[in-house]
């Protein structure tokens, strides 16, 4: 009798738990649904569920120069500030993962600190820095900015891929002659890959998203497409706004489906 009554309350809880999980999985995928759907709308205003259906607002987009030059701008600065986060963030990583000592831990919190710190404040902090020095902003300074939000998912990915790595692969290259340089390069870097890798995706989105510090670094001649999106949205409910969102969540999806199936991104970042 106490055994059935264990496992009904197991059964209980895990449903329970399942229909939460379930719950908040509608509540946060909802929005973004809604708004793919509204994409496809044949109205004029941003209505759901749209009078009817049509890819007019994925036509308008060829001819839509300011969101186009936007998105531009954001594929420089996400490509940039990713190869700078995976250039600094490689050797930190490196040096963090492989050091005993108390200032590596250290380290490690001072660049996970760009992660901790409200965007809007380093956005806000950031611009009042390259003022003080005297530096104008530019797509240099969105770059920089951005590659220092970066740097942290780098450095976590890497850092997790090294921890999977097998020393004693390092032990036999090193007992073999070969020296760090050449084990780096023919071992340690083959196997981190898709550790590097899956930091450098998820750099990258979140640079090419990324509106606080976008807002403060940017100069008036640089649009940003999340900052375009936005400031469209506060003029004009145009429907040309959900289309672009919806293309972005499915560039997402490509992306994330290809990252998986070439590094295993999910099994990176746990």
């Amino acid at each position: 009798m106490t055994a059935r009554r264990h496992d009904l309350s197991t059964i209980t809880l895990h449903g329970l738990l399942g229909g939460l999980a379930l719950l908040a999985a509608a509540l946060l995928l909802a929005p973004t649904l809604v708004v793919v759907i509204v994409s496809f709308s044949d109205g004029y205003s941003l209505k759901f569920p749209p009078p009817a259906y049509s890819l007019r607002w994925y036509h308008a987009l060829v001819d839509a120069w300011q969101l186009q030059f936007a998105a531009i701008n954001s594929l420089k600065v996400a490509t940039a500030a990713t190869l700078l986060a995976v250039v600094l963030g490689v050797p930190a990583a490196l040096a963090i993962a492989r050091s005993e000592h108390a200032m590596a831990r250290v380290l490690d919190s001072f660049f996970m600190s760009p992660l901790v710190l409200p965007a809007l404040a380093f956005g806000l902090a950031a611009l009042i820095y390259f003022s003080r020095i005297g530096v104008g902003l530019s797509l240099t300074t969105l770059v920089i900015g951005h590659t220092v939000v970066g740097v942290p998912y780098v450095i976590r990915t890497t850092v997790a891929a090294l921890a999977q790595l097998p020393s004693v692969l390092l032990e036999s290259s090193a007992s073999l002659g070969a020296g760090r340089l050449y084990t780096f390069r023919r071992v340690t870097l083959p196997l981190i890959a898709p550790g590097i890798a899956a930091g450098a995706f998820i750099t990258f989105m979140s640079s090419f998203d990324n509106v606080p510090v976008s807002l403060f670094l940017r100069d008036a001649q640089t649009d940003m497409l999340p900052i375009r999106m936005w400031q469209d949205l506060e003029s004009k409910l145009d429907v040309s706004i959900a289309a672009v969102a919806s293309l972005m969540v499915f560039a997402t999806l490509i992306l994330m489906v290809v990252m998986e199936k070439l590094t295993g991104i999910s099994r990176r970042i746990r």
